[in-house]
């Protein structure tokens, strides 16, 4: 029995793809990070990002939080710093789903949208002048360490163990790069041959989730040594695999977690053997406003 939702985050299902790879020789399995209470990946770092500032007594009940966000990181920082007692205040941009929005507003977090046209960008942008005032604490996913380390300490060690120390590859979407970057360095550990391969938008390709950050805006937590190859990814190409996905394992996912099973096939299609991870980072039923799902 679980004292608190919070000791619900982690220990998400990894499970194989049953249709979807034609190579005999390859196994791809999927970590299922929807499954945390939160409903994605960001479950991990925000607890982590929270807990520890808490620890080194950065912040206190009467420090007001501030992050910008494009939607998963805010809806998990909404639930983990209710659960604390903590306020907070989340920055995104206005064209992000209705569904979001409404998830942070429900777990009591004060929500400011921004221009659409400048993207997180903007948000990251506003979130900086507002700090300017003195009156909040950013927690800042973009340069703060206790983001990855939160997947070194848990996503990374689940996967080793899960696969039984058999994993050759791992498949991660890009954006704050957290899961990549903590994943990474401690599957690196276990076995240095091990491949880390990271997932961007092709030019002018729109993936929620998925950034390929102008140089002023890379996350500084980002480290190119620590992945050994990109493969980039149309919208078209993510948009029709989130839809394969759902229709074909049963994984109801977002469009980043389609881009990224749309690389990792392309991996799987390459090799003679391995056995290949990939993350779907998020649940599908936060983007049923958009056309997503449109037939």
């Amino acid at each position: 029995m679980s004292q608190s939702v919070l000791d619900l985050i982690g220990n998400t299902p990894l499970v194989r793809a049953q249709t979807l790879v034609k190579n005999p020789g390859v196994e791809l399995y999927f970590k299922l990070e929807g499954q945390n209470p939160g409903g994605s990946v960001k479950d991990r770092p925000a607890y982590n990002m929270i807990r520890r500032a808490l620890e080194r007594g950065e912040i206190n009940a009467e420090t007001k939080l501030i992050e910008a966000t494009s939607g998963n990181t805010g809806i998990a920082l909404a639930m983990v710093a209710r659960l604390l007692n903590l306020d907070i205040e989340l920055i995104m941009p206005e064209n992000s789903t209705v569904e979001r929005v409404q998830t942070m507003r429900a777990y009591g977090a004060k929500v400011i949208l921004t221009d659409a046209d400048g993207g997180i960008e903007g948000a990251r942008d506003y979130a900086e002048e507002r700090m300017k005032s003195g009156d909040y604490f950013m927690l800042n996913q973009f340069g703060n360490d206790d983001n990855w380390q939160a997947h070194y300490t848990s996503t990374g060690p689940e996967i080793w163990k899960d696969t039984h120390k058999k994993i050759t590859h791992f498949v991660s979407s890009m954006g704050t790069t957290g899961t990549i970057m903590g994943t990474s360095t401690f599957l690196k550990e276990q076995n240095k041959d091990i491949q880390i391969i990271g997932v961007q938008p092709g030019d002018d390709a729109r993936i929620p989730g998925i950034r390929k950050w102008p140089k002023e805006y890379l996350p500084r937590i980002f480290d190119p040594a620590k992945v050994d190859r990109i493969i980039e990814v149309t919208e078209s190409e993510a948009r029709i695999m989130t839809a394969r996905l759902a229709e074909e394992e049963g994984i109801f996912a977002g469009m980043s977690s389609g881009g990224a099973t749309a690389a990792a096939l392309r991996l799987c299609d390459e090799l003679e053997s391995g056995v290949v991870v990939s993350i779907v980072c998020d649940r599908g039923d936060r983007y049923l406003s958009s056309d997503l799902f449109s037939k």
